[in-house]
């Protein structure tokens, strides 16, 4: 069948040459001890073991549709297709989707079904494919990508994850993913343990990032703003400076370069299990948040977003 391609996507060689095929393969024969992220379980997820993301073999989803609340870049004007992906790899205490997350609410579908959901959305008029907290699915997402590319699938890929992933995983995805959108949480291992279960959460996050700016470079957008390819870095600024964005922010600049996009984030407040814990059972307050905001600017960061701190909210 020949390909009614509309856009010169690099996985289309891939798919050509039969490499994409090859990673599907080498993604599930990972499955069978699994080693996709940084706690390398080494369950048989081909069997229906669980790990920490207590996810399996077939891919689970929470939902599928039109987003408008992400970056411009990636909303633009028709919205983002939005896959948000049921488990985690994380645990964050303060998750605000922990339903999802943590708790595993979604439909279990075959990768063929989560195929015909990637082309729906690209129906719809979606501005690109925005896979959310994808890391421990990419076996099964790199399958219905081989899928959807011979039904016509041509849009760029927006890997929207925690940024807890390892470099050789992600080199699954080169020529792949056009724009990486991961978080950079914690500064501070004892942080990452405490609050999000993630152990050499710094080593293991900063490599991570480099190897995904090495893939895509910088933003690029095309001439109506939307992002054709590249690095966005979310950071979410924590209360009492737990984020550590004081740190965080300088090492982008030294490491990643000024040019990175950074999208500081205010919107933390203490959803599921943060708000019995002490520190971080209260939203931002303004000083904390423009803390951050300053060390951006002294950073010498300019591109990105930064937020209004509407409403300070004490502890609960």
């Amino acid at each position: 069948m020949g390909l009614p391609l509309q856009k010169n996507m690099k996985y289309h060689a891939l798919y050509q040459s039969g490499a994409l095929l090859e990673r599907v393969r080498e993604g599930y024969r990972r499955l069978a001890a699994c080693d996709l992220c940084p706690h390398r379980c080494g369950v048989n997820r081909i069997q229906g073991e669980q790990g920490r993301c207590h996810s399996g073999f077939q891919p689970r989803i929470a939902s599928a549709n039109l987003h408008r609340g992400e970056e411009p870049p990636i909303s633009g004007s028709r919205g983002s297709g939005t896959i948000f992906f049921s488990g985690c790899t994380l645990r964050c205490v303060f998750c605000q989707n922990f339903p999802i997350s943590q708790q595993g609410s979604g439909e279990t579908m075959l990768t063929r079904e989560l195929a015909k959901r990637m082309l729906h959305l690209q129906k719809r008029g979606a501005h690109n494919l925005n896979l959310v907290t994808p890391t421990h699915w990419l076996p099964q997402i790199l399958a219905a990508l081989w899928l959807a590319i011979p039904q016509g699938f041509n849009l760029p890929i927006v890997w929207n994850s925690s940024g807890y992933e390892t470099v050789d995983a992600l080199r699954l995805l080169d020529d792949i993913v056009s724009v990486y959108l991961p978080d950079m949480k914690y500064s501070d291992d004892v942080q990452a343990e405490e609050l999000s279960g993630a152990s050499e959460y710094r080593e293991v996050n900063r490599a991570a990032v480099q190897e995904m700016l090495r893939q895509v470079g910088h933003l690029q957008v095309d001439e109506n703003g939307i992002a054709v390819q590249g690095l966005i870095i979310r950071h979410l600024v924590l209360p009492q400076g737990r984020a550590g964005s004081g740190e965080t922010l300088p090492w982008i600049a030294g490491h990643l370069g000024r040019d990175t996009h950074i999208a500081l984030m205010s919107q933390y407040f203490p959803a599921d299990r943060a708000n019995a814990m002490e520190g971080i059972n209260r939203g931002l307050f303004h000083d904390e948040y423009d803390a951050a905001v300053k060390a951006l600017e002294e950073a010498g960061l300019e591109n990105g977003w930064v937020q209004e701190l509407e409403q300070e909210r004490g502890a609960v």
